[in-house]
């Protein structure tokens, strides 16, 4: 398994700092945001699309740290109906585009989410089955919406010579767990895999080990992110999992992202990276730090001392 960061992690510090850091700390690949969710504080994807002799820089910054490329992350909402969907979407086009242009093979990402039918504006995400109406709201966002999109972006990556897109199973999106991936897989093909995010399913009340096993058996595992999450004592309890209050109100919330080992300790993630490699993945364990309780880089030093002691010989 190779090691690597999301850049975002550091990003109060300018790209040639992150990557003297990040080499420091031992990291050996970096995944890179190029817009959408992330304010992609390393890339600048119009700039490097639009300059060959830009992108060699940037490459070649990178290399003479001993650092690579392990995917580029552009994960927003292009499913979305509205003017930032049609932005999102042109995110997603630019970063397959500059994936050719690198020579890199793997893209993060979300699904994406419609809106709850034809004429809607917003996003909806259908999470109960009840009232009897979300069934045929979910089916129309399948079948009308995501189905097709995602025909045409498998085509496309492909295209750019991007073997895999690794979808993040994040809420509030149309694949948010291994049922709505394989879902997704079995129409449009092994184009698509998941991005498996420990952190999404703790807080959904899922079991990281349990879909790493499923996942591991399809063959549909293709990057993974270290992140973890914990529930709050005394506040899950009260009100559950669905929690709509901001993160930065993290001393009032039911559950909170957390630096690795504040959620899960070190036992729990040598499970699950010794399940990982069982279950036949060998890829990239991507470290993504977002505890709003303490410093970055402070973070990122806990979170490294917990993979490390998990981490196989």
């Amino acid at each position: 398994m190779k090691l690597c960061l999301v850049t975002d992690s550091l990003g109060s510090l300018g790209f040639e700092p992150m990557l003297d850091l990040a080499a420091s700390l031992g990291f050996e690949g970096l995944e890179l945001c190029t817009g959408n969710w992330s304010r992609a504080p390393h890339l600048d994807l119009e700039g490097l699309l639009g300059s060959e002799p830009a992108r060699t820089r940037y490459a070649d910054a990178i290399r003479s740290r001993g650092l690579s490329i392990e995917a580029l992350n552009c994960s927003g909402n292009q499913l979305a109906p509205n003017e930032e969907g049609d932005r999102h979407r042109a995110v997603v086009e630019g970063t397959f585009e500059l994936a050719r242009m690198l020579g890199v093979r793997k893209v993060v990402m979300m699904s994406g989410l419609p809106g709850g039918g034809p004429g809607e504006r917003e996003p909806n995400w259908i999470a109960t089955s009840w009232p009897a109406r979300n069934a045929e709201i979910l089916e129309w966002q399948w079948s009308e919406v995501a189905l097709p999109y995602w025909r045409k972006a498998a085509r496309m990556a492909a295209d750019c010579g991007i073997e895999r897109i690794a979808l993040e199973n994040h809420g509030s999106q149309l694949v948010y767990n291994p049922s709505t991936l394989l879902r997704l897989r079995a129409e449009i093909g092994p184009m698509v895999g998941m991005n498996l995010d420990p952190s999404h399913l703790f807080w959904m009340g899922g079991e990281p080990i349990a879909a790493a096993r499923r996942l591991g058996a399809e063959g549909a595992i293709y990057h993974v992110h270290a992140k973890d999450a914990r529930l709050e004592r005394g506040a899950v309890e009260l009100d559950g999992v669905l929690d709509t209050r901001p993160i930065e109100r993290f001393a009032e919330r039911s559950w909170n992202y957390v630096a690795l080992g504040y959620g899960h300790d070190a036992r729990w993630w040598k499970e699950f990276v010794t399940v990982l490699r069982m279950a036949g993945y060998d890829g990239a364990m991507s470290l993504e730090m977002e505890d709003p309780t303490m410093d970055g880089l402070a973070g990122i030093r806990k979170s490294l001392a917990v993979l490390r002691e998990a981490w196989p010989a």
